[in-house]
């Protein structure tokens, strides 16, 4: 039986050997947070920690890897409105995320590539790069939300989007594979919002919560959801991380 790539299922001795073959860490982000009637709150979370475990098991068989920890809290302030969210503020979510990381570096890790599962980290994530280059020298770290470099591939799976919005035909697609005892098919009804979330005035910003945009949480259509499109989204985004992996050019 091939050794598994998750961190949380392997041995100090498994993940020394890891560390000792010069494995790429891949780190999944996520969220905990309202998504709709129909979907649990973990999404973001189950997501990102299921493309990892996917990506990372492709990856195996040419390369040491190892999935770690999933961080399932993340900034989802614009979500409190709706009950059932945690989220963090910068100060804590930069601290705890720098300690995860400097753990990595101490175990002798030298490339980590952060998979983040939630919009809500992405500006946060890009604002901390610089710091954990400076701060903790002896990672090579690199960032994606892998649902950007698989646009191209996602586009053609959909019905109704072009890209992924939230509690949408996506993600209820790809929860009814990496989770589908979580999904609510009774709500699917009910699984529909704007779509797409209307962007600010160009020039200006202000914070807006998520409840001034959809009423249901969702935005995009949840009823266009279903296992063979969550199949399809959840090989494309994978291989989009597996290419990320795999590209020299990624480590510099």
């Amino acid at each position: 039986m091939a050794q598994s790539v998750m961190w949380k299922e392997l041995t100090a001795a498994d993940l020394r050997a890891k560390a000792e073959a010069g494995a790429v860490v891949l780190m999944p982000v996520g969220s905990m947070e309202q998504h709709g009637p129909h979907l649990p709150v973990g999404v973001d979370t189950f997501l990102s920690e299921g493309l990892c475990r996917a990506a990372g098991e492709a990856l195996a068989v040419e390369m040491a890897v190892v999935v770690a920890p999933t961080l399932w809290c993340g900034m989802a302030e614009h979500h409190m409105a709706y009950g059932g969210t945690f989220t963090l503020d910068i100060p804590t979510y930069r601290a705890v995320l720098g300690c995860l990381l400097k753990s990595l570096e101490r175990h002798g890790f030298k490339r980590v590539l952060i998979v983040n599962g939630h919009g809500g980290n992405i500006a946060a994530l890009a604002a901390f790069l610089p710091d954990f280059a400076r701060e903790i020298p002896g990672l090579a770290l690199r960032v994606t939300t892998p649902y950007e470099p698989a646009q191209q591939a996602i586009a053609p799976i959909l019905e109704d989007q072009e890209r992924v919005h939230h509690a949408c035909e996506v993600e209820t697609s790809m929860m009814m594979v990496v989770a589908p005892d979580t999904v609510r098919r009774d709500k699917l009804a009910q699984a529909h919002g704007p779509p797409h979330w209307t962007p600010q005035p160009a020039g200006t910003a202000r914070y807006v919560s998520f409840r001034e945009a959809t009423a249901s949480g969702v935005i995009g259509d949840a009823r266009r959801a279903n296992a063979q499109k969550g199949e399809k989204l959840v090989a494309a985004i994978s291989d989009a991380i597996v290419a990320i992996v795999r590209d020299a050019r990624t480590w510099g």
